[in-house]
């Protein structure tokens, strides 16, 4: 097996802005890795707060290229485990990987991941993502692109007032993110509020391990609570139980497709709602999450939606309805400037 990689620093089409940061590019690392002339991708972009750039992507990659290279690739969910012994403290490059892994598969097996999973068709409308701004800019974006399902981003002095005017101009589903910035009072204040204004969930409205405050909300609030940075990894879906309503996956969090499909399977039995989640990925890891989005009750799938640029093709949005090409494992054709490296 041969490894090649390229980074990218892909503009957004506006900044985005959370409640705690603040970029008008999104840095990614995209992976290929070719078995006997059938080439796989997989894709990780790099978020400041999880200490994970691309450099080192990159330098973890190449200190463990040769051991991955001589790996006898069969199937990904055993390449997932080699992966996981192999690289430490990255679950960043490991996803890359292990994406990629899964695109090679279906491809050598000349399936559509969702064929080899056997998910059915039935995708939850993904949501477009307004990201925090003046009011009139909040409104403007939401203009440009008519949506049936709106993420808005808050964690700021006048949440209440921001969903108050977003609503007089559109009728479409909120879902609202406070990216950890409330406490326990205010978050309750402010969801019961939103109650009334058509909010269909809230995701992590407190701070990440503010568990005692979460069971508070949890048995006090009247819409959904989503754990996105309180389930990062496998082991947090059990801590999020009795705290939160349903948990959002991530794939580069929780380091790939292989453990994001155990994570749906522990969240069923638990009797927990699924969120599958983008971190801003590009088609590439986009493409990951869509052939997966049947498992779940809620998708944010929008990444390539708000990015300037796009390194790939294969995706196909429609009033919320994401889907795929017919293509072989994710379904992508890699459009960027690839050299080998």
């Amino acid at each position: 097996m041969k490894v090649s990689y390229r980074t990218f620093d892909l503009p957004f089409r506006h900044p985005f802005t959370i409640s705690h940061a603040s970029k008008t590019h999104q840095p990614t690392f995209i992976v290929e890795l070719e078995h006997f002339g059938i080439k796989g991708y997989g894709e990780a972009p790099s978020i400041s707060y999880y200490n994970i750039p691309v450099e080192k992507m990159v330098s973890q990659l190449e200190a463990k290229r040769i051991f991955i290279e001589k790996f006898s690739f069969t199937d990904p969910e055993r390449f997932w485990h080699y992966l996981h012994h192999l690289i430490h403290g990255n679950s960043f490059l490991i996803c890359a990987l292990d994406i990629a892994g899964w695109d090679l598969y279906g491809k050598m097996r000349r399936k559509k991941l969702s064929e080899l999973w056997h998910t059915g068709s039935d995708k939850p409308n993904t949501d477009f993502t307004i990201g925090i701004d003046t009011i009139e800019e909040m409104i403007k974006k939401m203009n440009e692109v008519p949506w049936p399902v709106y993420k808005i981003k808050l964690g700021t002095g006048n949440d209440i007032e921001i969903i108050t005017e977003l609503r007089k101009h559109t009728s479409s589903v909120f879902r609202v993110d406070a990216n950890a910035a409330w406490e326990v009072d205010e978050a309750l204040e402010k969801i019961n509020i939103f109650k009334s204004l058509n909010v269909e969930l809230i995701e992590q409205p407190l701070a990440k391990d503010n568990w005692e405050g979460m069971k508070r909300l949890y048995e006090n609030s009247p819409i959904p609570l989503i754990a996105d940075e309180s389930c990062v990894a496998e082991s947090d879906v059990e801590k999020c139980h009795l705290h939160f309503h349903g948990i959002n996956i991530k794939l580069t969090k929780c380091s790939g497709i292989t453990p994001a499909r155990r994570m749906i399977d522990k969240a069923r039995e638990l009797g927990m709602k699924v969120m599958l989640g983008s971190m801003n990925e590009t088609t590439i890891g986009t493409a990951a999450i869509a052939h997966l989005s049947p498992f779940a009750d809620y998708l944010d799938a929008d990444g390539p939606l708000l990015l300037a640029e796009d390194i790939a093709s294969g995706l196909n949005y429609d009033n919320g309805k994401i889907s795929c090409s017919e293509g072989h494992g994710l379904g992508i054709k890699f459009s960027g400037d690839w050299s080998s490296t």
